[in-house]
């Protein structure tokens, strides 16, 4: 017997006892003397009467009254829940429980939890099945389902020793030697960056580079005549690559400003200036393209001036040099003063112990798997070495330089690809060497744990807020029912909520045709990073929104066309490939594949695809005005109905075409003609400057002054007002 079976049968016992005292009342009089009062108790059960010749029987009555009197006792109210029967026995609740984890520890679905959800404050469309349940809510549905709780037994974790691994303490300055200077060169988009280390290698890396613009870091080691080596690297210049190019000062000793001599300072020149300057890392100004006519070396070192850049010329200390980089002129001087300037900082590094770097790029190689490319600056690394960086690691099998020749070792300052990563590291992790796998797990383990509890710890600060606001919006409700019973005011409720009752979080029955959902894939970790910075920026969801449902790197693969399938949406993909397995996937199943090698090109694909997500607006094209010069009206039949006698002032009147009356500037009225003359002959066009009399397709009474405007309406495509800032 459950709650609701006690309830009943108690309101039906109250019932009768009412009944039985006024059938009591009635016989007073003739047996007061056999009428005896009862004494209350907590539940206003019957008094009880005799009735002479039914005295026996209740007495039984009596008797038995008396006795339920006794257990309906508050005390022995309580006592008798607690031995209810249990559907399904007892649960064991904790802290931090998900729905999805408390569904499963009582044995119901997901839906059931939802349902018992609705008598709280929650906002079910803010919940997911990994969202975390506070244990007020957990032991709420326990309750409404029947069953009872039991508070796990927490177990005393004890405090998880660190297990990480850090760099080694500063060398003896006595073990240090000389190492190669690592320069970047950074600079304007198209200032002549990667041909200028082009001539310098005797290569032609800008001839491959898609669009002629570096979209990601390359890192190359530059051996000189005069037998120096310089490590360069050359960064992206385009807006969409500033990431990279604050990446690129980090791990830097000397900065080579490029600078087109004919351009001048530009954005992504001043932003270049800026991140070396966060860096703390010295300049060096290459001031390119002197050979053209129209180049002005001097204005350049002027307009630098505004931005705290002072050439030796104007009694500052950056070296500023004059280069053509495609004729190769003073390329030499330019290299002399990056190797003067490095004896001048007096580089140089502990080539023993453990290896320590940081990792460039990364990318995901169809052949070789996860590879980086990473810059050493302590110790030497060698194949076999077992590393660690971020949350992966490594036992490195092979290792490349530039040229993509196989290498043993490398020392500091020295750059090498790597291959034998168990996943991607993300571009600019440290790279630290350990002894072991063992350590290189335990290292890892770690890493992953500090991020979880991070994890719990802002989503814990997240519901507390959400909690605190659902709270406040409850309050509110609960306010503005005060007046009403308890039974209205959840019977309010759930007719309120009735509609969430059989809804899943986040299942989508159609897709919305303002939501475009797109998978973002790249050739390397740097380019992703670049696009999904600039789909930050996107502050038009008012129009259509724009989901990014999954990014990576590598390839195109059959999961990221079920994916779209499965959300109805977009693939784009940055220097990758899509082979013709997948591309006839895609084409059966009616998803886009959109591949793109420069970045601006992809981002006005992805503009016009947003733009194809917009409603057309409907625009209004005015083909004639006439104005309203007298007012007369006709009998049809037992109606009057308005006639105007116009004038066409401008344009002409179609009779087929939409009309809108117009009165001292307000709109009365659009719709259709229902008759057009001329002379009193029906006519289907009315030019300037001639007279006719119209009547609408509705009852409204003309004034003299009144405006008709003729018109057409033109469906027209919108445009997202998203500007990614290039």
């Amino acid at each position: 017997m459950n709650r609701g079976l006690i309830l009943k049968f108690e309101n039906l016992v109250q019932l009768c006892g009412a009944c039985r005292q006024l059938r009591t009342l009635s016989y007073r009089k003739v047996y007061r003397a056999q009428w005896k009062p009862v004494q209350s108790s907590a539940y206003p059960i019957q008094s009880v009467h005799l009735y002479p010749q039914f005295w026996q029987k209740d007495k039984l009555i009596n008797v038995a009254l008396s006795q339920y009197r006794h257990l309906a006792t508050k005390e022995e109210k309580k006592k008798n829940k607690k031995k209810l029967p249990l559907t399904k026995g007892e649960v064991e609740i904790r802290q931090q429980m998900t729905i999805e984890e408390l569904a499963r520890a009582m044995g119901k679905d997901i839906d059931h939890i939802y349902e018992a959800l609705l008598y709280t404050d929650t906002d079910l469309d803010s919940l997911e099945p990994d969202s975390i349940l506070c244990e007020d809510y957990i032991k709420l549905i326990v309750k409404k389902s029947g069953m009872k709780y039991r508070s796990a037994k927490l177990k005393e974790e004890k405090e998880r020793e660190n297990t990480d691994a850090v760099k080694r303490p500063p060398a003896d300055p006595a073990l240090l030697s000389p190492r190669p200077p690592v320069v970047t060169i950074m600079g304007h988009v198209d200032h002549g960056k990667t041909t200028l280390l082009d001539s310098l290698r005797k290569t032609q890396v800008a001839s491959m580079e898609a669009g002629g613009i570096t979209q990601h870091i390359g890192a190359f080691l530059v051996h000189l005549p005069s037998g120096e080596k310089i490590t360069f690297l050359d960064t992206p210049g385009h807006a969409a690559f500033s990431a990279m190019r604050a990446r690129g000062t980090s791990v830097t000793d000397i900065v080579i400003l490029v600078v087109a001599a004919e351009d001048g300072v530009m954005q992504q020149t001043v932003e270049s200036i800026q991140h070396a300057k966060n860096a703390g890392v010295p300049l060096i100004l290459a001031i390119n393209k002197c050979d053209k006519p129209e180049a002005d070396p001097e204005r350049v070192k002027k307009e630098l001036l505004g931005h705290d850049v002072v050439c030796e010329d104007f009694g500052g200390d950056v070296q500023a040099v004059n280069v053509s980089a495609l004729k190769g002129e003073n390329l030499m001087v330019l290299a002399e003063a990056t190797v003067a300037l490095a004896e001048v900082l007096e580089l140089k590094a502990d080539y023993t112990g453990l290896a320590e770097g940081t990792v460039i790029e990364s990318r995901k190689d169809k052949g070789k798997g996860p590879v980086t490319t990473a810059i050493v600056q302590r110790g030497t690394l060698r194949k076999g070495c077992v590393l660690v960086a971020g949350k992966t690691w490594a036992k490195v099998r092979f290792m490349f330089d530039e040229n993509g020749k196989a290498v043993d070792a490398a020392t500091p300052g020295i750059p090498v690809e790597i291959m034998g990563w168990k996943e991607v590291p993300s571009a600019g992790d440290e790279i630290l060497e350990v002894e072991s796998e063992q350590r290189a797990h335990e290292v890892v383990a770690w890493r992953t744990y500090v991020e979880q509890q991070e994890k719990m710890k802002r989503d814990g600060e997240v519901i507390e807020a959400k909690q605190k606001e659902h709270r406040m919006e409850y309050e509110k409700k609960q306010q503005k029912l005060a007046h009403l019973t308890w039974r209205q005011r959840k019977a309010v409720l759930y007719k309120a909520n009735k509609h969430l009752n059989f809804s899943k979080p986040k299942e989508r029955t159609e897709m919305d045709k303002n939501v475009l959902s797109i998978i973002v894939k790249g050739d390397v970790d740097g380019s992703v990073e670049a696009i999904l910075n600039i789909l930050e920026s996107y502050d038009a969801d008012d129009e259509c929104k724009l989901d990014i449902i999954h990014f990576g790197m590598g390839d195109i693969s059959e999961t990221d066309i079920s994916l779209a399938e499965a959300f109805n949406g977009v693939v784009y993909g940055f220097s990758v490939k899509a082979n013709e397995t997948i591309k006839k996937l895609a084409a059966k199943k009616g998803i886009k594949i959109k591949l793109h090698n420069i970045i601006y090109k992809f981002i006005e694909d992805l503009k016009d695809e947003l733009n194809s997500r917009l409603p057309p607006s409907v625009v209004e094209n005015t083909i004639g005005e006439a104005s309203v010069l007298d007012i007369f009206s006709v009998t049809v039949g037992k109606n009057k109905i308005p006639v105007a006698g116009c004038r066409v002032q401008k344009g002409q009147l179609d009779k087929k075409m939409k009309f809108k009356l117009i009165r001292k500037g307000d709109v009365i009225w659009k719709g259709s003609l229902s008759s057009l003359k001329h002379h009193k002959d029906d006519v289907q066009v009315i030019k300037t400057g001639m007279d006719c009399g119209l009547s609408l397709d509705k009852h409204i009474e003309f004034n003299i002054g009144d405006e008709i405007i003729c018109y057409e309406e033109k469906e027209v495509q919108q445009t997202t007002s998203w500007d990614p800032g290039f």
